[in-house]
C-alpha cells in the first residue's frame, strides 16, 4: 500500500515550484489532493493533472482561508495533511524602500498565512482523526539573510510558531513541523539568478528534493520539529544528530555570493 493511502491533503502554493512537487508526490503515494492557489489557471492546470481539486485562496485573508478550507475538507470528507507553502519577499535589501504595501503582503503571505492555515487546520482536524501539519520556512528562518530582512523575520516567525505549537498540537493528536529547505528552484528564482549561482558552486535544490523531505516530516510522527534540507546531503530533523554547525560553512559561503552587488537579486 502506498504511504498516504486513503489520506486527504490541502497544500496552498501548491500550483507551482516545491507545492506542486509535493502535489504530484502525495498523489502517486495515495492521498487525495486539494491545491490551494491564488493563480487559478495553474491551479486548475495541476489539479487535473493528479486528479485532485482546486480552491482559490489568497492565504492572507483570514476569511478566505476559513472558506477554501471549509471548501477542500467538503470537497474530501476531511482533512489529514495540511501543507503551508505558499511565500513571497519584499524584494527589498533596503529596510527604507520597504513600502508599507510589501511590508503587509510578505507579513500576510509568510506570518499570517500560517496562523490562520494552523488554525483552521486544527479546527477541522481534531474532531475528525488528527492529522499532520506543514510550514514551509526555510534557512532565511534559521540564518541571516541581508538580501531580504523582513523575508529574514516572517521566516523566523514560522519557525517561531511551530516550535510553540509542537507539544501542545501534538497531545491533541495533530503534528506539526517546519521544513527550511535552502535555495530552490522554483518561479521566485530566475535563470539569471539560478545560473549565477550554479557558476559560483551553488546548484540549487530541485523541488521534487523537498517534496521528499516534505513526506518524510509528514509521516515521520515528530512535531515541533525543523526539517533541514541542503544540496549534496540527506534531509534531516535539526538537533536529531543535525546541526546549524554542519551547515553553517556552506550558509556562510553562500551568504557571501548573494551578498555580491551583482547578484541578480529576484523581485517578488
Amino acid at each position: 500500500m502506498n504511504a498516504l493511502e486513503g489520506r486527504r491533503a490541502l497544500i496552498t502554493g501548491g500550483a507551482s515550484g516545491i507545492g506542486l512537487a509535493t502535489v504530484r508526490l502525495l498523489a502517486a503515494e495515495g492521498a487525495r489532493v486539494t491545491i490551494a492557489d491564488i493563480d487559478e489557471s495553474a491551479g486548475l492546470t495541476a489539479a487535473a493533472e493528479v486528479g485532485g481539486s482546486f480552491v482559490r485562496i489568497d492565504v492572507a485573508d483570514a476569511d478566505q482561508v476559513r472558506a477554501g478550507f471549509d471548501q477542500a475538507a467538503s470537497a474530501m470528507d476531511g482533512l489529514d495533511i495540511v501543507y503551508l507553502n505558499a511565500g513571497a519577499g519584499t524584494g527589498e535589501t533596503d529596510i527604507a524602500a520597504v513600502t508599507d504595501e510589501r511590508y503587509r503582503r510578505a507579513l500576510g503571505v509568510n506570518v499570517d498565512q500560517f496562523v490562520y492555515g494552523i488554525r483552521e487546520a486544527v479546527r477541522l482536524m481534531e474532531p475528525d482523526r488528527g492529522g499532520s501539519i506543514l510550514a514551509t520556512s526555510g534557512l532565511a528562518g534559521l540564518f541571516p539573510y541581508v538580501q531580504d530582512p523582513v523575508y529574514c523575520m516572517a521566516k523566523h516567525a514560522v519557525i517561531g510558531l511551530v516550535r510553540g505549537l509542537g507539544p501542545t498540537l501534538a497531545a491533541r493528536g495533530i503534528t506539526v513541523n517546519a521544513i527550511c529547505p535552502g535555495m530552490v528552484e522554483t518561479p521566485l528564482m530566475s535563470a539569471e539568478a539560478t545560473a549565477f549561482l550554479s557558476a559560483r558552486g551553488f546548484p540549487l535544490l530541485k523541488p521534487a528534493e523537498i517534496a521528499e523531505a516534505a513526506l518524510a516530516a509528514i509521516t515521520s510522527g515528530g512535531s515541533g520539529e525543523c526539517w533541514l534540507c541542503q544540496p549534496g546531503m540527506p534531509a534531516g530533523v535539526l538537533g536529531d544528530g543535525l546541526t546549524l554547525a554542519d551547515v553553517e560553512e556552506h550558509v556562510n559561503r553562500m551568504m557571501a555570493v548573494l551578498a555580491s552587488p551583482e547578484f541578480p537579486y529576484p523581485k517578488s
